[in-house]
């Protein structure tokens, strides 16, 4: 088992990742930029180093200085979580040739499927569907991607070949559009993954975002966990996953499965990894991405399934078998996760930044939540405005429903604005209790208007509530109550005149 484990990550995923570590009685070692000084996973860890300035670059994305001081610190591994340097081959590479275990996939894994170009190319083929766009795998001028861009049709996407959550991506509808949105995928991707590599893939239009959670070890075992329902997105970020997906049946839950795994096993892949599809209106699959990390919605597999994904891949890095056969995998219940953001949902989603002055975590049967703040603590605008992830897990899809509502009104969070009238505007929505919602569900058939007007009259009521209870005040003030006559009270008079008549 390894000794200590630096954690080359932030927030809340560095702190799920802490605490696996403390269950398996291993030493931790947390990284953190000068604007996360006084964050959670710095109090948490162990040890604790400075990495640089607040911005990314400087700091998250230093890939030599988080390799100086895990042998300055006496790591014999990282874990880098999800995002950063989590898909880049030759952070995993330099960890090797340091002799630093990496917690994920081999680097030429990473290079194959973490490149997404390279992914469609590699799954191509192994005989997995794809959906249609570039084929080049190299790196495409923009007019490269102009000439060919017709030939796939629009609308299409174009995509960040370094990395995944949304970054680099923009939905094109026509040629004149497409140099304007080209310059900024690629500025973005640059900014999010140092690499502004871009590819095209056609958009299937009503369909649903599907993934499968695969776990493969260095011995050549691969299994699936399931599905996760990836659909309710906004701006191409994923806002809400549950499993199982309610789409799926167990035929076609089966094949999915078969087929994520076939995918992993092309590259030969070690590790926790997650294949995403795209299923259309047809029931038709099409293989979308490998994610070559830990998922930010791996919660809802872990409720669903029992297995820690996370200790999982602590044990494959050091060498060990899989826990699991594929046919130990149990789905029990149903599973739900919001992500609590720092946006105000009446307001275009706008990002909020400012400090926590309070905050009420839910608790019960069923509800877990995974943070990386506290009251006090200050949410900056130089990194993803995730508060918090909140998973419930019910034996129904109905009592999951349920009980997030429950969570979600518990869920207090003063200092900031978030995004939880979202979530709970969206677990009334019929659409999404009867499962019938898709990719576009949120920006083209989902509104906060009726939720804003809900509010609006809420506020109305409370307002003539307050001046009511005011006014009864004031009235009980101004009267004067003259004493009993009596020189005690009527139980005790009766009392007496009880005793009298025996």
């Amino acid at each position: 088992m390894f000794k200590k484990v630096l954690i080359a990550n932030r927030g809340e995923i560095a702190v799920r990742i802490i605490r696996a570590c403390r269950e398996l009685g291993i030493e931790t070692v947390a990284v953190y930029s000068e604007a996360d000084r006084r964050a959670l996973h710095v109090r948490y860890a162990d040890e604790a180093y400075l990495l640089g300035p607040a911005p990314s670059r400087e700091s998250y994305l230093r890939a030599d200085k988080i390799l100086e001081i895990a042998r300055k610190s006496g790591a014999d591994a990282i874990h880098p979580g999800y995002g950063f340097l989590a898909e880049r081959d030759d952070f995993a590479a330099a960890c090797e040739e340091g002799r630093i275990a990496f917690i994920g996939p081999k680097p030429s894994a990473i290079a194959a499927m973490g490149d997404k170009a390279v992914a469609r190319a590699t799954v191509i083929k192994a005989g997995v569907p794809v959906v249609p766009g570039t084929e080049d795998v190299g790196n495409m001028t923009n007019d490269d991607l102009l000439g060919i861009a017709p030939k796939i049709g629009f609308p299409l996407l174009i995509k960040a070949t370094a990395g995944g959550g949304g970054k680099g991506m923009r939905e094109v509808r026509s040629l004149e559009e497409m140099p304007t949105l080209l310059e900024s995928a690629r500025r973005e991707a640059e900014s999010a993954f140092g690499d502004g590599n871009v590819y095209l893939e056609k958009l299937v239009e009503g369909a649903r975002h599907i993934e499968f959670q695969i776990l493969a070890d260095s011995q050549g075992n691969a299994i699936h966990l399931g599905e996760r329902e990836c659909s309710l997105q906004r701006r191409h970020q994923k806002l809400l996953e549950e499993a199982p997906s309610p789409e799926l049946d167990e035929e076609l839950r089966n094949r999915m499965g078969s087929v994520a795994v076939k995918s992993a096993q092309a590259v030969n892949y070690v590790n926790a990894g997650t294949i995403e599809f795209l299923l259309d209106k047809d029931r038709n699959f099409y293989f979308l991405e490998m994610n070559t990390r830990l998922q930010v919605e791996h919660p809802v597999t872990e409720m669903v399934t029992g297995i820690d994904i996370v200790k999982e891949q602590i044990r494959i890095a050091r060498g060990r078998a899989l826990s699991y056969k594929q046919e130990d995998v149990h789905f029990n219940g149903h599973a739900i996760e919001c992500r609590i953001n720092a946006e105000d949902p009446y307001n275009n989603f706008m990002p909020s930044t400012g400090r926590i002055t309070h905050s009420l975590l839910p608790t019960g049967p069923g509800v877990r939540v995974d943070t990386g703040v506290y009251p006090g603590f200050e949410i900056t605008p130089f990194y993803d405005p995730m508060i918090a992830k909140l998973i419930v897990w019910g034996e129904t899809r109905a009592q999951a429903i349920l009980r997030m509502r429950r969570a979600l009104e518990e869920y207090r969070i003063v200092g900031v604005r978030t995004n939880i009238p979202f979530h709970q505007t969206m677990m009334d929505s019929h659409r999404f209790m009867a499962g019938q919602y898709d990719t576009r569900f949120v920006e083209e058939r989902f509104s906060m208007d009726d939720a804003e007007e809900h509010r609006r009259k809420n506020e109305e009521v409370a307002a003539i509530l307050a001046t009511l209870v005011a006014h009864q005040q004031t009235e009980r003030s101004a009267q004067f109550v003259q004493r009993n006559e009596r020189d005690t009270s009527n139980w005790k008079w009766v009392g007496r005149w009880e005793r009298m008549h025996r």
